[in-house]
């Protein structure tokens, strides 16, 4: 599918707005708050039905309205194809309604018409310079795309998890301390043996596929193991300490440029560059698994990167629909491809 227009209606900063898009590349450029993340922001609600920065729903609607709308116009092979959300603050709740062709639908019913996209944003560089858990989030949300039952897994580990710590947290007598965790030692491992075996199957594909412009990305998957011979050896540590010691959820996942850990050494261009890599990943990864190319939505990554990395991307996302957003006119020189240009 083609995206080729999207109307916005009281979404954000803007009143009523009518933008068309390039099949290959669009670019907005614009100085900074005059809306071009929130238009990038329409279009991936319009895909994925919520947003990528709200903390509440209801501040994807205009300050003082009632109601946002957002109508997206696809191609698909050459019949036009159009998907509406319609954002209400009711009282102190938001309501959501979702539209096919004028239809109304329910969410999984909606997003099962529509493609991937693929999201770049700058706080995507928390993946190399965050915590560890944001390596995790990073795994967990993407893998959850094409493996709703990885998505099930994670919550029935976390939910447990949070059971179990509960236990160790507030046992007073050791006697029946190990008996009360039987269970849930049990349950954890089905889990997290799961969590463990995806997130290495997904890190072997990254190392499958580890270059970029001749620069070769790796990544180290830092598995933590839960079994129940490794629940046994901790156990005094975790009754002394009140909570578990083990588990998925204290992964993490390292990336190396050649034999450079980025997280450490790396320059910020070639951090953006490492982040870039599992973008581009992504896209293939989808593109594989759905048997469609998703649409790519890059939002003012270029401002960090030296000229050579920017021409390496802008050769890259050549094969993929594409919506930029930048801050550099200067980046329109770089670009040799029929594009479109929406100034903001």
């Amino acid at each position: 599918m083609i995206f080729k227009q999207i109307t916005v209606t009281d979404f954000r900063n803007f009143d009523s707005k009518i933008f068309d898009f390039h099949p290959s590349l669009t670019i907005i450029i614009g100085e900074n708050a005059r809306g071009k993340t929130n238009l990038l922001e329409a279009i991936f609600l319009s895909i994925n039905g919520a947003g990528f920065r709200e903390s509440k729903e209801e501040e994807l609607i205009t300050l003082g309205k009632g109601q946002a709308v957002v109508e997206a116009e696809w191609e698909d092979k050459k019949e036009e194809q159009k998907f509406q959300i319609v954002i209400t603050k009711r009282g102190e709740t938001i309501e959501k309604k979702f539209f096919v062709n004028k239809t109304k639908k329910g969410y999984y019913s909606y997003s099962q018409y529509q493609i991937k996209s693929v999201l770049f944003a700058p706080e995507h560089i928390d993946i190399i310079n965050g915590s560890p858990d944001k390596r995790r989030e990073y795994f967990n949300r993407f893998i959850a795309i094409f493996d709703p039952e990885y998505k099930k897994k994670v919550h029935n580990y976390e939910h447990a998890l949070y059971k179990r710590n509960k236990i160790l947290e507030h046992h007073t007598n050791d006697q029946t301390l190990k008996e009360e965790l039987l269970f849930w030692n049990d349950y954890l491992e089905k889990q997290a043996v799961y969590i463990s075996a995806k997130r290495q199957e997904y890190s072997d594909y990254l190392n499958d596929n580890q270059s970029i412009d001749g620069r070769l990305f790796r990544i180290n998957y830092l598995k933590n193991e839960l079994t129940q011979e490794l629940l046994n050896k901790v156990y005094d540590e975790e009754k002394r300490l009140r909570r578990t010691l083990i588990g998925p959820q204290k992964d993490d996942f390292q990336i190396h440029l050649n034999d450079k850990n980025v997280h450490h050494f790396g320059s910020r261009s070639e951090q953006r560059l490492a982040v870039f890599w599992l973008k581009l990943n992504e896209i293939n990864y989808l593109t594989h698994f759905f048997k469609k190319k998703p649409i790519l939505l890059l939002d003012d990554i270029f401002s960090e990167l030296d000229t050579k990395n920017k021409k390496v991307i802008l050769d890259l996302i050549g094969n993929y629909q594409t919506v930029l957003t930048t801050t550099e006119k200067e980046l329109l020189d770089l670009v040799n491809m029929p594009k479109t240009v929406i100034q903001l």
